[in-house]
């Protein structure tokens, strides 16, 4: 028998409001099968790490590159990670996430996504990340499309007209990044199908900028003047101030594509800091060796 006590507040109506919003706010009625529930960890950790993927083109790699032209290009150098920031940010938004990880053939992505229609703030894609918003992956994976065309401006530096460069980074962009990305992470492409793995860019983006800056030197060809006239960078300052911001920014850039706060993001983090840390010792032990000092822009 329930107490008279207990009977007299289950009639009082400010009691019975407060055990109803308790009921709709309890954890059993939030737990709805089928539905995912975002992850706040780790979409504050993919925004963040999307955060230090763009400060490595902005202004990591336009300091880095921007200090070893000469004085008189080092305003343009600038210029062209500035610009592909906004140039690529347009672009991928208008149609090259859809190129790139929409569902469509084993060459390319349908343009389902064009405009980011159906790629919502509110919904995950669970193919890609279950526990982030669809539109955070989606500005993660923008930052990599921005920085991969970045990086082959070291390749031409001072030997490209500002107009020429435009035109080549669009059409580098949609015709080999994006396909490319659709390749290797789509849900459907072909080498994603046969099992490959590529964990941080290391073919979207390290091989395919690292091939597209040969073919474009071989293409533009030597800096006039060179070697009769002296080239030496400017401002070595820059440059590994630049160099610093990328060092801190790779974590982003690799920890970041666990797409979540977990071990495998530790992991990243950790062999990330080792490997950078190994790589300047044995360089700088390298450069002592045979030159018989280390240098700053070693």
């Amino acid at each position: 028998m329930v107490p008279k006590s207990i009977r007299s507040l289950a009639r009082n109506p400010v009691v019975l409001s407060v055990a109803l919003c308790l009921a709709l706010v309890s954890p059993a009625s939030a737990a709805v099968p089928g539905v995912s529930k975002f992850d706040g960890a780790d979409t504050a950790w993919l925004l963040l790490s999307a955060a230090l993927v763009l400060m490595m083109t902005i202004p990591g790699l336009a300091l880095f590159y921007g200090g070893m032209v000469r004085r008189k290009n080092v305003l343009s150098t600038l210029m062209q990670s500035f610009i592909l920031v906004a140039i690529v940010s347009i672009q991928w938004v208008l149609f090259g996430y859809s190129l790139a990880f929409a569902p469509g053939s084993a060459l390319v992505g349908a343009l389902s996504w064009a405009g980011l229609h159906g790629v919502s703030a509110a919904q995950p894609y669970p193919a890609y990340s279950a526990t982030v918003p669809h539109q955070a992956f989606m500005i993660y994976q923008c930052m990599f499309a921005v920085i991969t065309p970045a990086l082959i401006t070291g390749a031409i530096a001072e030997r490209m007209s500002f107009k020429g460069f435009l035109v080549f980074s669009i059409l580098w962009i949609t015709l080999i990044y994006d396909p490319l990305a659709h390749w290797v992470w789509g849900v459907d492409g072909w080498i994603h199908q046969m099992g490959a793995l590529d964990f941080a860019g290391g073919t979207v983006v390290h091989i395919s900028s690292g091939i597209a800056a040969l073919a474009a030197a071989l293409m533009v060809g030597k800096r006039r003047g060179y070697p009769q006239e002296p080239m030496q960078p400017h401002n070595l300052t820059m440059t590994v101030t630049g160099a610093g911001l990328l060092w801190v920014g790779w974590f982003g850039f690799n920890a970041g594509s666990s797409l979540a706060a977990n071990g495998l993001a530790v992991s990243a983090f950790v062999a990330t800091h080792l490997g950078a840390s190994a790589a300047a010792l044995t360089w700088v032990a390298a450069e002592w060796w045979i030159g018989g000092k280390p240098t700053v822009l070693g």
